[in-house]
């Protein structure tokens, strides 16, 4: 017959004790020559003279970074603002072609396309038109008063009439729009009471021939 195993064998009731960690060992004194140490503190001092000259080193490159860049941009928006300008007066000259054109002919549409291709072609590099309208208040600003003039119709400091278009390149005006500006009707004198009233003799008038001429003596006064 085969055994069975003994299964009553006693279980440790303990887990065995992890190792206490061992206790740091105390640091190592280690000595040194003085002219080793000398040298190192030499060198130490020297390192931090090297970063610090690294570091402004890196400064001055990236404020030249920025400096190239800046001045490349003002270069560049110079160069536009006077091409731009010395085409306006050639825009100026379309537009009164374009006035002066009867609407509806080949000519005056081909004058119109043209205009358009321009404005379009302009506007890539940020031109803006600056327009004003019959009605609009004047903005020393955007616009330059080339007249005054009185109206009826308008309110005083407002515009009349556009007489030529202004332009902007981004925010920096180029040229202000020219314009008329009504000043209003001039102030009537006197009131309603005295309206109408027959105007006094200029006192030169009331005054004798004696008065106007003290030496003078008329020969029928006695």
């Amino acid at each position: 017959m085969s055994q069975k195993p003994n299964t009553d064998t006693p279980v440790p009731s303990t887990l065995p004790t992890e190792a206490a960690p061992a206790a740091p060992e105390p640091p190592k004194t280690v000595t040194i020559p003085e002219t080793e140490l000398t040298q190192l503190k030499a060198d130490a001092a020297k390192a931090t003279e090297n970063w610090d000259k690294f570091l402004r080193a890196a400064a001055d490159h990236e404020n030249f970074r920025k400096r190239v860049v800046r001045e490349k941009e003002e270069l560049s928006r110079a160069a536009r603002e006077a091409v731009i300008s010395t085409l306006l007066p050639a825009l100026d000259n379309l537009e009164r072609a374009l006035d002066h054109s009867p609407e509806g002919t080949p000519l005056h549409e081909g004058l119109l396309q043209v205009q358009k291709q321009f404005e379009r072609a302009l506007g890539e590099f940020g031109l803006i038109e600056i327009t004003a309208k019959p009605g609009d208040p004047f903005n020393p600003v955007l616009h330059e008063a080339i007249s005054h003039i009185e109206s009826n119709d308008h309110p005083d400091g407002t515009v009349i009439q556009q007489i030529q278009s202004g332009y902007k390149l981004g925010d920096k005006l180029l040229r202000a729009a020219r314009v008329a500006v009504s000043k209003g009707l001039p102030a009537v004198a006197g009131n309603s009471a005295t309206e109408g009233a027959a105007p006094s003799a200029p006192p030169s008038a009331e005054k004798s021939p004696e008065k106007k001429n003290s030496w003078f003596k008329s020969p029928f006064n006695k």
